[in-house]
């Protein structure tokens, strides 16, 4: 079995609204000192497979046809 870690971010210069509201709200609970906050997602997954560069292949290819917008987002694969 091979697990996986894939990080979601948006690329840098697209707009992240959802990063600023957090940043103003963190900056209202008196956190100071935030200079900015993006947001993104993770997924954790499971692959039966046990052939690393299989798993690999898989998982870039979830990312490029699901996971990720790579308009506007890049990935990043973390196998453990």
């Amino acid at each position: 079995m091979i697990k996986a870690r894939i990080i979601v971010t948006l690329k840098n210069g697209v707009l992240d609204p959802q990063g600023k509201a957090i940043e103003g709200a963190l900056g209202g609970l008196g956190f100071s000192g935030v200079g900015s906050v993006r947001q993104g997602k993770v997924f954790d997954v499971e692959l039966e497979d046990s052939d690393r560069a299989k798993a690999e292949a898989a998982l870039k290819e979830m990312c490029e046809r699901l996971l990720a917008n790579t308009v506007i987002e890049d990935y990043s694969i973390a196998i453990t």
